[in-house]
């Protein structure tokens, strides 16, 4: 074998382990990028779910919740949900919608969006399952006036990392973007307007953010095969270690019930 075909073999076996490393990286929120009709099934069930936590929501007597769902399988890092957003809705008799952070088609973008339960559970979801907390009637009311009042909008940094590092501003993930609107609901005694704002008061608040084991070689394929993926906001001592701290829904969900034990969780499931 002479050198020329040694270098071409290395280079596909570079490839190969790189894919496979990719592959390895969790999807945690977005919109496919293949334009496909509708699958009747898929849409009739995530309706019936939607349905289901309608029928949640009314019986709470709530006006807002947070919502989560099964968009991807995480499992493999003790993960339940993938994704959450606000559901709410600004007067008595209106109808129930989402407002939650989509990274746009696998770019390093992402939007807001406002739309109705069903749009939510629409994404061919890995497990028809959602899971609502619904917090205490102060923060519902604190959390409801930064949705009317449309400042939900200066939290959000379009420049999207799946794994963004909570404690940065460089990206953000659609998770992330929620929480620092709890944070801004969640302060008493000081003005969280912004993000670094937001990122200090989680600090003293005790946020603990979800730590994945990602290897030096699944961060490389990521990074150079998905553009919504980017490990540079993380600091070098974790990095080098191995260990990536990110905002998830299973983080956010301990956090607030573990500063409102009242907070009520329930979760639905298809029948």
């Amino acid at each position: 074998m002479n050198d020329r075909m040694r270098m071409q073999m290395m280079k596909r076996t570079v490839w190969l382990l790189l894919t496979v490393a990719m592959a390895a990286v969790p999807a945690w929120a977005g919109r496919s990028c293949e334009e496909r009709p509708i699958n009747p099934q898929i849409a009739q069930k995530a309706t019936e779910l939607a349905l289901q936590a309608r029928e949640k929501l009314e019986n709470s007597g709530a006006s807002l919740a947070l919502i989560g769902r099964a968009g991807q399988n995480l499992s493999r890092y003790g993960v339940r949900y993938s994704h959450f957003g606000f559901v709410w809705r600004d007067h008595p008799k209106g109808k129930w919608r989402v407002v939650h952070q989509l990274n746009e088609c696998g770019t390093d973008r992402s939007e807001i969006y406002d739309e109705g339960l069903a749009n939510f559970f629409m994404d061919d979801l890995w497990r028809m399952e959602a899971v609502i907390l619904i917090p205490n009637a102060q923060t519902q009311e604190r959390l409801a006036g930064l949705l009317a009042a449309r400042k939900h909008l200066d939290f959000h940094n379009a420049h999207y990392s799946m794994v963004a590092y909570p404690y940065s501003t460089r990206y953000q993930n659609s998770n992330q973007w929620a929480l620092e609107i709890i944070a801004a609901a969640g302060s008493r005694d000081i003005p969280v307007t912004n993000r670094e704002q937001a990122q200090q008061w989680l600090k003293l608040a005790g946020y603990q953010p979800t730590e994945l084991k990602l290897d030096t070689l699944t961060r490389l394929g990521a990074r150079m095969t998905k553009a919504n993926v980017a490990f540079d906001d993380h600091p070098g001592e974790l990095r080098w270690s191995d260990r990536i701290r990110t905002v998830t829904v299973d983080s956010v969900f301990s956090f607030v019930q573990t500063r409102e034990p009242d907070a009520k969780r329930m979760v639905v499931a298809q029948r």
